[in-house]
């Protein structure tokens, strides 16, 4: 199994494009899964500025195939040529997967160097994932060891102390254009119930602006005030919200956007100037609004160049153990890959030593010295198995598994399985003679030195 990452950022192409790109994002994974069997496992994460899916193909030759079935799928869904998705992606393959995603998680490859919701938004797409039955496990463990990485760049450097988000750079911004920068005399209206909005609901606060409105066009504001406080609108009270207004936010992406004519008609006599901060990729708010007299407009672009640097010691510290992390995400995963290749060893080997155990009994039947020449025959296989077992964690480590599989296949003819299905089979003999002699023997309670433990496709999801 091989992961693989397209990858479409604000760092290589417009966010009106990402924007395109996003539209149905949430069904790409779903589909492309059931419509090519190059696409074992699938992963989306769409942001703000960022559309990336990470996958998992059978084999190395398989990530072409795949690549072209989320394309296809992505430019279904968002109406544009296979071309152009081509080209707005890039392709990451091996340890560039595992380092750009660590990144991301971090806050290190964001506008906001160093933000906080990025590292929830990577948790969210791999939960929905699983929801949903995209994710491998593979797939799992990338993004649980991203998650990982992000927290111990939070506590272990300044980038997680300073608490910076796209949304509170937003709101500094505002602060800075506002004749009046006193949160607590300004009425907000928030467009959206999602993390966005959550968390701007939550800076909005800290702020000391407590008349905050609410509106969802999905009907969800209700709920969403009753556990964070404001006040939820509906069709009928958001426009008189709107007109009253100092900020209104946009967070939600809806198809339904404020349009620059509705917005002029709702505020014609409206004294007050109006901040309106669009941070949907999709736009909340119509471009034009910024136009409109008494009207400034702030978008995630706005947010990126208004971004302050980091300094150069935090992001050096953080880069080093997002790159520590990358690191030992890849030789684990190494070390997985021979698993398979252990276990039809041990299988191949004990196979060997059953059928010659079956001899003897046959012979001899359930004596005492046939117990003991089957004890000392299984000490000595497990002794035999050590070293290989040994050799191929050692091969894996630098990359070097391949050989060991090859080497397995000319020497013993053992054809070596993906580990998904993999089980350890005859661990070692019974201590008590079975009743029926055809029947292969094994003591599962016998430890062998040679084990490699659960197969790798037996993964547990941590709490």
């Amino acid at each position: 199994m091989v992961l693989f990452s397209l990858v479409a950022t604000h760092a290589d192409i417009d966010l009106e494009t990402v924007a395109q790109l996003s539209t149905g994002a949430s069904g790409i994974a779903t589909s492309a899964l059931a419509g090519s069997p190059a696409v074992a496992g699938a992963v989306v994460l769409a942001t703000c500025n960022r559309l990336e899916i990470y996958g998992e193909a059978p084999h190395p030759d398989a990530v072409g195939a795949a690549r072209a079935a989320l394309i296809t799928h992505i430019s279904g869904a968002s109406g544009l040529n296979d071309q152009l998705v081509s080209r707005a992606f890039s392709t990451r393959t091996g340890a560039e997967v595992s380092q750009h995603l660590f990144s991301v998680s971090s806050g290190l490859d964001s506008a906001v160097v160093g933000e906080r919701e990025i590292a929830g938004q990577v948790r969210r797409a791999l939960i929905t994932a699983q929801h949903e039955g995209t994710a491998s496990a593979g797939l799992v463990r990338l993004f649980q060891a991203a998650s990982k990485t992000a927290k111990d760049v939070g506590a272990q450097t300044a980038l997680g102390s300073r608490g910076l988000s796209i949304v509170s750079v937003a709101l500094d911004l505002a602060t800075d254009l506002s004749e009046n920068p006193d949160w607590s005399a300004k009425k907000a209206v928030v467009f959206g119930t999602g993390a966005y909005a959550g968390a701007t609901m939550s800076l909005l606060r800290e702020r000391g602006c407590t008349d905050v409105s609410v509106y969802s066009s999905s009907g969800r504001a209700a709920s969403f005030v009753a556990t964070r406080g404001g006040t939820a609108l509906n069709e009928d009270t958001l426009p008189g919200a709107v007109a009253g207004a100092d900020v209104m936010i946009g967070c939600s992406g809806s198809d339904s956007r404020v349009e620059a004519g509705e917005l002029a008609r709702i505020r014609a006599n409206s004294p007050q100037p109006l901040i309106a901060i669009d941070l949907a990729l999709t736009h909340d708010f119509d471009p034009a609004v910024g136009d409109l007299d008494g009207v400034e407009l702030l978008t995630l672009e706005s947010v990126r160049l208004a971004a302050p640097q980091e300094q150069a010691e935090s992001l050096e510290q953080a880069s080093s153990i997002v790159a520590g992390a990358a690191s030992a995400f890849e030789q684990e995963r190494e070390a997985r890959s021979v698993d398979s290749a252990i276990v039809a060893l041990r299988r191949h080997t004990m196979n060997v030593l059953d059928a010659e155990m079956e001899k003897v009994r046959a012979r001899h039947g359930c004596t005492a010295a046939a117990e003991e020449v089957e004890f000392a025959l299984r000490r000595m296989v497990k002794q035999l198995l050590h070293v290989p077992t040994v050799r191929a964690r050692e091969l894996a480590s630098n990359g070097q598994q391949d050989a060991y599989i090859a080497g397995l296949e000319a020497l013993y003819g053992i054809t070596v399985e993906s580990t998904a299905g993999a089980t350890v089979a005859g661990a070692a003999g019974s201590g008590a003679c079975p009743v029926d002699h055809n029947a292969a023997v094994h003591n599962p309670g016998a430890h062998n030195p040679g084990d490699p433990g659960p197969a790798a496709g037996d993964i547990r999801e941590t709490a």
